[in-house]
């Protein structure tokens, strides 16, 4: 009963705030503490007591109380930091404070009036003529007030982190004086001590790291533009610097408690179903308050001094200059090997989760934010390169390249996960621009997790040709504008793939005889594009790995025609209007092949679309691929140089045989064009010019040159032994040599991934898409006025 009646009171509280017509005075602590001394309001039962449109209605009408209200919860959290939180009351005032102010934020940051509010070092709104008087004139914004609260509050002794008091002594720890490097929640980068599991601590922390991400999201109430991308968001610029002495021990526990969290524990079935983890939700918000921090413009200053810490050892010091966002700066000075492995090894663990099965059905633990796990990897490859050096090392990479290949697969169907495709695919561009990723892929695959695709026997590269050629032939129309970043990776690693099956060979040849109809090449500006990707992958295999690919090379020569068709391509203009009479309404342009694909592999589901009604984030546009990336060429010692797009590679780079740059050729709107096209061919008349002037720089010389020696010998052989069998053929092509018989070798071209504008504005939309959609209990930000995207409706 008496539950009901506080909920009430609260309730009264702020019924009385929308409607009273004088401002409430900021002394009347009455008024004021109804709402945060009551000990039993949830922070479910806050939002649903205030609701938004009242909140609004407050702002508009009464414009002093809402501030005044946001300054006295400030206040009583400063307070909280300031005396320790010894008591149980001033824990749960603490708690209330941090709850209303997750409720309220989002709606002061909706209005470009009051904005600035937080940032005023004088709150006004209904103070009195006494605080007024006592106010300093240096005092603090509120927003810097609030945020160093919280960063004090997140290591407060009995209440977010266990006291190092000895037992039986009654001094308390100086919240003021304390070392929080001592106590740093987790064991991990640079700390090795594993604080006891406390529920209590993790609830609490959870808490305050809510209230922190809401501050930091006023990003998302500023639409996107080229020029925002560059743009630092002042919360985190504040909290990331000098200013916040927790800055270090606080991205120590969040990176450690991420890297740390092991759903399955003990591997009990049904664990999960008896007993409640107070830790994921600590790991899910840990994890996206690190990609917002990481959210940097890159801006350098001078380095804090990291001496006296007990992570300093973790950290290079030998870098310099740092950003001056200190999570930036930590992140990209972590250079032990052992640090490298802990991160590397708990990432992979969390993002294999997903995909582990048993015959029990549901009895393991599943998370759901693999996508903020993905940003963060990006981050750490993008932010320490030493990092992405020892990803590539060994064969570790391949526990993070599986399970992206498994959610590219399993997404492929649904448009509210356009987002995770993008971030899946550009992490695996970043690695396929570093040779090592290619030699990595040889390792044999041996199917651990049922994936909706042909079952086959071979390597990671295999895997990831087929799940490719899965994407194209099977996704929705949105993923178009990836084509190119799909080709892209297999041409940067093709040239290491020492052995493609025959089931990813005739995938690439299937993709090369969908995209060289003559309806498809002529239907857009940039389709031919994608051929001269895919010509590129088969050179460079027969180029640099001829010896063990004879399953591709029997593939090459099973479907010469379609080499023939190209070199003889036809470019009049009746010839073209024939070509595009074929398809006169919009298709796909691409369709299964029931070539090869077989069954799918046991314990696999298809890719199902998404539920009617589904929320989903819009995306800004990514720059096509010339823009993602730039050219580098494999000099003979291994090492890369970059090239020049505007001088040719060599004399030969002109000619038919090498076209290098025409694949990059014309600006970053291919993709869109090619979507548009697809739709109303009307928009694009090719003519026979067009036509030729991409069409003399097929690199055909080498495969034609393939098929004019071998195909003669396969036939021979097949007359004279009377051979109907492909296995004696491919035998055949095993033992087979082109030396000295094929042009000369064309240098390996690297197309590496390059951070620009556009892709900055892109993964800010993309990370604060996916946070708002993830926090909907409660629902933070769910029908407020935000500006960075759009929640539609699938």
């Amino acid at each position: 009963m008496g539950n009901t009646d506080t909920k009430l009171n609260f309730r009264k509280a702020v019924i009385q705030l929308t409607t009273k017509t004088q401002p409430v005075e900021a002394t009347d602590d009455v008024f004021w503490d109804q709402f945060w001394t009551d000990s039993s309001t949830s922070v479910q039962d806050v939002f649903a007591l205030i609701p938004a449109a009242e909140i609004r209605a407050v702002r508009e009408e009464s414009p002093s109380n809402l501030a005044t209200l946001c300054y006295k919860a400030v206040e009583k959290l400063v307070a909280g930091a300031d005396n320790g939180c010894h008591s149980d009351k001033q824990k749960q005032v603490v708690l209330n404070c941090a709850r209303l102010l997750t409720r309220v934020l989002p709606y002061i940051f909706e209005d470009p009036d009051w904005r600035g509010f937080f940032w005023s070092s004088v709150p006004g709104a209904g103070r009195s003529q006494e605080d007024e008087e006592e106010e300093e004139d240096g005092s603090r914004p509120l927003a810097e007030s609030l945020l160093l609260a919280i960063a004090d509050l997140l290591f407060c002794p009995e209440f977010t982190v266990q006291s190092h008091r000895k037992s039986g002594t009654d001094t308390t720890e100086d919240i003021h004086t304390l070392d929080s490097c001592e106590y740093i929640w987790e064991a991990g980068v640079g700390f090795a001590h594993s604080p006891p599991l406390n529920q209590t601590h993790d609830l609490n922390r959870t808490e305050l790291l809510k209230l922190l991400l809401t501050c930091f999201s006023e990003a998302m109430y500023l639409p996107p533009s080229p020029e925002s991308s560059n743009t630092s968001n002042p919360w985190v610029q504040f909290f990331c610097s000098t200013e916040n002495r927790h800055a270090l021990p606080l991205f120590t526990s969040l990176l450690n408690v991420v890297c740390a969290y092991d759903p399955v524990g003990y591997g009990i079935p049904y664990n999960h179903l008896l007993f409640w983890d107070s830790r994921e939700p600590l790991v899910e918000v840990s994890a996206q308050l690190l990609i917002v921090t990481l959210d940097s413009d890159l801006t350098v200053t001078s380095s804090p001094s990291m001496d006296g810490t007990t992570t300093s050892t973790a950290m290079d010091e030998t870098e310099s200059p740092p950003p001056d966002n200190l999570f930036v700066n930590y992140l990209s000075r972590i250079h032990r090997e052992e640090d490298f492995q802990f991160i590397l090894k708990g990432l992979a663990r969390l993002l294999l989760n997903p995909l582990s099965q048993t015959y029990l059905p549901n009895s393991i633990k599943k998370i759901n934010f693999h996508q903020e796990l993905l940003v963060l990897f990006w981050k750490l490859c993008d932010y320490n390169k030493k990092f992405l050096f020892f990803v590539l090392k060994s064969s570790d990479v391949l526990d993070i390249l599986v399970p992206i290949l498994y959610f590219l697969n399993d997404a492929r169907a649904d448009q509210s996960r356009v987002g995770l495709m993008h971030i899946g695919v550009f992490i695996l561009l970043l690695l396929s621009g570093e040779r090592n990723f290619g030699v990595r892929l040889n390792k044999p695959y041996s199917v651990p997790f049922p994936m909706d695709i042909p079952v086959f026997t071979g390597t990671h590269a295999d895997l990831l040709i087929v799940v490719f050629h899965k994407i194209i032939t099977s996704g929705h129309q949105r993923l178009q504008p990836l084509y190119d970043c799909l080709l892209t990776i297999i041409v940067n690693v093709s040239p290491y793939l020492k052995s493609l099956s025959m089931v990813a060979s005739n995938k690439l040849l299937h993709l090369l005889e969908a995209f060289s109809s003559t309806w498809f090449l002529f239907s857009s500006p940039q389709n031919h594009h994608l051929v001269f990707f895919l010509l590129e992958v088969f050179n460079n295999i027969i180029q640099y790995q001829f010896d063990g690919n004879s399953s591709l090379v029997y593939a090459i020569i099973r479907k010469r025609a379609v080499f023939q068709q190209l070199a003889n391509l036809p470019s009049d203009t009746s010839s073209i209007q024939r070509a595009l009479q074929r398809k006169k309404k919009p298709v796909e342009p691409i369709s299964r092949t029931n070539s090869q694909d077989g069954a799918s592999m046991e314990g696999s589901r298809p890719a199902a679309p998404a539920e009617p009604g589904t929320l989903k984030a819009s995306l800004v546009a990514t720059p096509g691929i010339e823009k993602l990336t730039e050219k580098s060429q494999v000099s003979e010692d291994g090492t890369l140089r970059a090239v020049d797009p505007e001088v040719p590679l060599s004399p030969g780079e002109t000619s038919p045989a090498r076209p290098q740059s025409d694949t990059e050729s014309h600006s970053g709107e291919n993709v869109q064009k090619r979507r548009r096209s697809s739709s109303s061919l009307s928009q694009w008349n090719p003519t026979t010019d067009w036509v030729m002037s991409w069409k003399v720089k097929l690199p055909l010389q080498t495969i034609m040159r393939l098929l004019q020696v071998l195909v003669p010998q396969v036939e021979k052989i097949c007359i004279d032994k009377g051979l109907t069998d492909e296995s004696e053929i491919l035998k055949f092509l095993q033992h087979g040599t082109l030396v000295g018989l094929l042009p000369v070798p064309h240098p390996i071209l690297i197309r590496k991934y390059q951070a620009n504008a556009g892709t900055a504005m892109w993964f800010r939309t993309y990370m604060w898409g996916v946070i708002y959609l993830r926090n909907m209990d409660p629902p933070i930000w769910y029908d407020t006025d935000v500006k960075l995207f759009e929640i539609q409706r699938v």
